[in-house]
Parts: structure tokens; C-alpha cells; sequence
């Protein structure tokens, strides 16, 4: 896994014009291909009555899967340079739709990159992003008598916790970077006299 990517912050559209022609950049983060298709699928169904809805995305953190498409524009002049813009912003799990509505004049291949490819950029700038870090997770198991300040201790020193459960015990799950995980077992038998238990899980990536 790679240790961290960079997404879309949120779902958001901005518009830019270029010669009379109106290009507006629908931005998502999108988990999964058919979340980026069905994402595209929506723009196009809004804007049903525009010239173009040109696309692209990027899932995966080491970017494995990487689509395009032109939507009629001449070959290469739309879907490519939007995907090259994601890419050059390290964009992951993140799609693109532009949508143009055709002003009258003319662009040409070089204009046609240069606006497809330029709507992205200035939507990412506008929209912002997020990075995302890969994290370690585990669970923490406790007695009621020390969950509660456990919990706080736990939130108060920056450290994610992404579940309580309450039962015959507590048990927290929480997230770790992979450096930090001998150092929080010292830390957890000293804030708990030796009475936790800590268990690793798996992988995952969480907001930095």
C-alpha cells in the first residue's frame, strides 16, 4: 500500500470560459470505478442538452486504474488532458467531468487541451484537496474503570479513535501510523498500568 495519496476534498462543480464557450468541472472522490461511473452517469443525465461531457478518473492509491474519454471532442484533446491533470496533481480515487456548452468559436487541439485540461486544475484549486495516510489499525481493550479517561487521553494526544464498544469490557479501535505503534504500547501499559490489551489489525488510510 502506499503510505498516502491525495483526493478530491468534496463534490463540488466550477465553471471557467473560454472564447465564448462555458466549461463547467464537475469534481468527486469516488471509492470505487462504478462510484466514478455512476458519478459521471449523473452529470450526464443533468446535462443531457451540452455539446460535450468529457471525463476521467483515477482510482487506487498507486493509481491502477486510470480512464478517459473524449465524448466526441476531437482524440485526445479532452478525456487525456483532464487525466494528465489528476495525475500531475496526485490525484487518487478522485473523478472528473467537464461539460461544455459550445460558444460558437473554435478552439483547436491546442485549445481544446489547454481549456479541458485547465477547467480541472482550476476546479482542484477551487474545491481543494485532502491527503490521506495510511494508518495502522488495532483495538484496545479495557475495563470500564479506565475507558473514559483512556478515551480522552487517547483524543487529547491526536490519535484516532474510530470506535468505542461496550460490553464485559471496552474495547476501542483505533488508528495508528505504522511508526508509532511500539512507542504507543509503552505509552498504553504506562496510561493503564499493564492492564489493556492491544491487538494490530489490518490497513487502512484516514485523513491526515
Amino acid at each position: 500500500m502506499q503510505d498516502e495519496y491525495r483526493t478530491v476534498a468534496h463534490s463540488g462543480v466550477h465553471e471557467t470560459e473560454v472564447n465564448r464557450s462555458r466549461f463547467l468541472c464537475a469534481l468527486a472522490p469516488a471509492a470505487t470505478e462504478q462510484e466514478a461511473q455512476d458519478f459521471i452517469a449523473s452529470v450526464r443525465r443533468e446535462h443531457a442538452d451540452a455539446s460535450h461531457n468529457c471525463w476521467a478518473y483515477v482510482i487506487g492509491a498507486d493509481a491502477s486504474v486510470q480512464r478517459a474519454s473524449d465524448d466526441g471532442e476531437p482524440g485526445g484533446t479532452a478525456g487525456v488532458p483532464m487525466l494528465q491533470m489528476l495525475l500531475r496533481r496526485d490525484m487518487r480515487y478522485a473523478v472528473a467531468v467537464v461539460t461544455r456548452y459550445y460558444g460558437g468559436v473554435k478552439l483547436g487541439a491546442g485549445g481544446l487541451i489547454r481549456a479541458y485540461g485547465g477547467a480541472v486544475g482550476e476546479a482542484l484549486d477551487a474545491l481543494g484537496t485532502r491527503t490521506r495516510r495510511r494508518f495502522r489499525l488495532a483495538t484496545v481493550t479495557v475495563d470500564h474503570q479506565r475507558a473514559g479517561k483512556l478515551e480522552n487521553d487517547l483524543r487529547a494526544t491526536g490519535r484516532a479513535v474510530r470506535d468505542v464498544r461496550y460490553a464485559e469490557a471496552v474495547t476501542l479501535e483505533i488508528a495508528l501510523p505504522d511508526a508509532d505503534v511500539d512507542a504507543f504500547r509503552a505509552w498504553l501499559a504506562d496510561a493503564t498500568s499493564g492492564t489493556a490489551r492491544f491487538e494490530p489489525g489490518g490497513e487502512d488510510y484516514g485523513d491526515v
